[in-house]
């Protein structure tokens, strides 16, 4: 479906958010967590559902993103639909679109509700990145295979024979993941490439950092983050807040963290970028058919959505290229959007993304624009924080950047807002939301 095929058909038939629910955002760090991707979900869906005055069976399908759901949870919206009892009627299924599967799941459900297939959609994201695998190498694969078809005695002597320290190195799912196979690129490389094309100091990415810690724990502070659902674990303990804001960061603090993906000349360290994070994040979203039916409150509307890809060696400026072609369809500069996301993959990237998006030579090489556009203030980009302070668990970032944003166009009473991210491999996507009528 072309842009504007795909823009008619949404404004055909409207789409509202009636609320939504997040989990606290949970460092990963040595052992796997407490809880299960399918776990996750299910804590933050059964919030939202609660809420609701329809019976979990009324819903008509449930979409989830998650990038690496383990095999214990093969489609894992169909696992999270069926513990949720939404029962066995209920068709669900799961996304991957690297780390904007949440948003995703999003535009599969509007484009359901807008098309007159669906009226009430649970979708949403999560992933429990801790729980990314440990997997064998390739040696030890075709070891084991010998192994196996080795069945007297003398065969498998001369088998252990050829065993090697070697064969037990692990393959490190989450850092293969988090390579592009086809640029052979980490996407902290990628962030790098950027700091290189834009010029971005290393300064200029740690005071992000500090920003992005000093807003987290302002807005935690001041209680602006009600979206979040404590979770409860098999031992009894709640995790009630995102537990990765550090907010007595420093400038000097940062400073001192050496380089991860360019050693030891590079500027992208762990201070700098998002956090590996265990988390889920859900909305309902419900055509007017439904809302007027079970007479729902509205949270909000999404108004349009779009894709974009790029080059994957510049993955951070997928932002730019999906958020401009929406503003050109609506006729739009920078200040017709009142609040911003963009997700916080790297400081660099974001920072690449406000230079590119007003520059006049980027705009026209790379977008095909006859005008960049004007700047997006400071102070209504990420507001509460982001990925670099709260982390940035791949399939559930995009959902959750979209109801923060609701969440916060209703706390300022604003109109518009525009949330996006940058996609490993190589594409942007972005949703372009607006606040209910009060």
């Amino acid at each position: 479906m072309n842009n504007s095929a795909h823009f008619e058909r949404l404004q055909q038939q409207p789409v509202f958010v009636v609320d939504g629910c997040r989990t606290p955002q949970l460092k990963a760090g040595g052992p796997p967590g407490p809880f299960r991707a399918s776990d996750l979900a299910v804590a933050a869906a059964r919030q939202l559902l609660l809420r609701m005055p329809f019976e979990p069976a009324a819903l008509d399908e449930v979409i989830f993103g998650c990038v690496s759901s383990g095999p214990d949870e093969a489609n894992i919206a169909r696992v999270i639909s069926l513990r949720l009892r939404c029962g066995e009627k209920v068709p669900a299924f799961s996304v991957q679109r690297n780390c904007a599967s949440g948003m995703q799941a999003l535009d599969s459900a509007v484009m359901d509700i807008a098309t007159g297939r669906a009226d009430l959609v649970l979708a949403g994201g999560t992933e429990a990145m801790s729980h990314h695998p440990l997997l064998l190498n390739q040696d030890m694969v075709a070891w084991l295979a010998q192994w196996n078809r080795a069945r007297s005695l003398s065969a498998r002597l001369r088998t252990i024979g050829k065993l090697k320290a070697s064969h037990f190195k692990p393959v490190i799912a989450i850092l293969r993941g988090l390579t592009d196979p086809v640029v052979g690129l980490s996407m902290g490389q990628t962030a790098e490439q950027l700091a290189e094309d834009f010029g971005i100091s290393r300064e200029s990415m740690d005071r992000y950092a500090i920003r992005s810690h000093e807003r987290l724990a302002q807005a935690m502070e001041a209680g602006h983050l009600q979206e979040i659902v404590p979770l409860y674990d098999s031992h009894g303990n709640v995790y009630a807040t995102d537990d990765g804001v550090r907010p007595d960061s420093t400038l000097d603090k940062l400073s001192r963290l050496k380089p991860v993906f360019d050693r030891p000349f590079g500027k992208v360290t762990a201070g700098n970028s998002a956090q590996i994070t265990d988390g889920a994040a859900c909305l309902l979203l419900a055509s007017a058919k439904a809302v007027e039916k079970h007479r729902l409150p509205v949270l909000g509307r999404i108004l349009d959505s779009q894709w974009a890809g790029l080059d994957p060696a510049r993955m951070g400026l997928g932002p730019v290229h999906a958020m401009a072609p929406i503003l050109q369809r609506h006729g739009f500069d920078s200040g017709d959007i009142d609040y911003w996301e963009i997700n916080e993959a790297f400081a660099a990237q974001i920072l690449a993304c406000g230079k590119a998006w007003q520059d006049e030579s980027f705009c026209s090489d790379a977008l095909g624009l006859k005008r960049a556009f004007s700047p997006i203030p400071e102070e209504r980009l990420n507001i509460d924080g982001g990925g670099i302070s709260l982390g940035h668990p791949v399939g559930a970032s995009g959902a959750r950047i979209v109801l923060h944003l609701l969440k916060v166009l209703e706390r300022k009473q604003a109109g518009r807002g525009m949330a996006s991210l940058c996609i490993g491999g190589g594409q942007g996507g972005a949703m372009l939301i607006e606040r209910a009528a009060s």
